[in-house]
């Protein structure tokens, strides 16, 4: 949600060439980041433990890989 919601203040802000929406954008994206570190990531890590790590080492925090996740075939 933080990413599609960032892109979309970003493609406004290029769009629209308005550099109050490109520093809004800015602080948004800087407050999710801070958000999602400090408060996201320990939550799940302490709800999922050992699962949860080996997921974020499979998976871009903003960006996503673009290989197989889960190894399973199909």
């Amino acid at each position: 949600m933080y990413l599609g919601v960032t892109m979309i203040v970003l493609g406004e802000a290029v769009v629209a060439g308005s550099k109050p929406l490109a520093i809004y954008w800015a602080v948004f994206f800087a407050a999710a980041n801070v958000f999602v570190i400090a408060y996201e990531e320990p939550d799940l890590r302490r709800k999922f433990g050992a699962s949860y790590d080996e997921y974020t080492r499979r998976v871009g925090r903003w960006i996503p890989s673009l290989n197989e996740h889960d190894g399973a075939s199909g």
